[in-house]
């Protein structure tokens, strides 16, 4: 990250920026900074946010540059992907082709489905009104997680102690977050996930990105 001044992330307790969160506090300890986006009281509605985002989300991420120009990176894959990739602690490198095409499948299947899924249920279990509520959907995104986006995670952890084999990436931060808001909704619960978690909540860059969470409000 030789070429790079400053990074800010817009941030808000247990969303999505959590886990741009923790991937940051693990490559840079805590040499980042931090905007919180009170997203209940809409300030992501704010004409300087929409200009930052027009999907009025976070994560949001500014990068200053040395040669004093600058970028906003949004999407939390996306965000995640460009980072690892400035520092290859957290990915494998593109040659390693193998490697490679493991971590990219599994970002893909985090960043999209699980997370999707997840969020099907948090909508119509506790964020739209009771009557634009589908039970039966919800039930559908559940049983989609459990027999299908389950096995698959448990046949990563068969082969290492990370999603990616013996080494953590940028994929645990995204499937560890995943796991954590899909076991709070009471999936996930075989032994193997219970163990990948622990492992994840003893890293102490888990830890400081998610010290908020209690600060949360739904």
């Amino acid at each position: 990250m030789t070429n790079i001044s400053n990074l800010t992330l817009y941030h808000y307790p247990l969303s999505r920026s959590a886990r741009v969160k923790w991937l940051l506090h693990e490559m840079r300890g805590e040499d980042f900074k931090t905007v919180r986006v009170a997203l209940r009281k809409g300030e992501q509605y704010t004409p300087e946010f929409l200009a930052k985002n027009p999907s009025h989300g976070v994560p949001v991420l500014d990068v200053d540059y040395d040669d004093g120009t600058s970028q906003t990176i949004t999407e939390s894959t996306a965000i995640l992907t460009w980072l690892a990739d400035l520092d290859f602690r957290f990915a494998p490198r593109p040659e390693d082709h193998r490697a490679r095409a493991i971590y990219l499948q599994m970002m893909a299947l985090g960043g999209s489905w699980m997370d999707q899924m997840l969020w099907n249920i948090r909508l119509h279990e506790d964020i739209l009104p009771k009557t634009a509520r589908n039970q039966e959907y919800a039930q559908f995104n559940r049983d989609k997680i459990e027999n299908e986006i389950a096995p698959q995670l448990l046949a990563r952890l068969d082969q290492g102690e990370f999603i990616c084999g013996d080494s953590f990436t940028a994929v645990d931060c995204l499937t560890g977050q995943n796991l954590n808001w899909a076991r709070a909704y009471g999936l996930c619960n075989h032994p193997d996930f219970k163990a990948y978690m622990g492992r994840m909540k003893s890293r102490p860059a888990f830890q400081l990105a998610f010290a908020d969470a209690k600060e949360f409000e739904g």
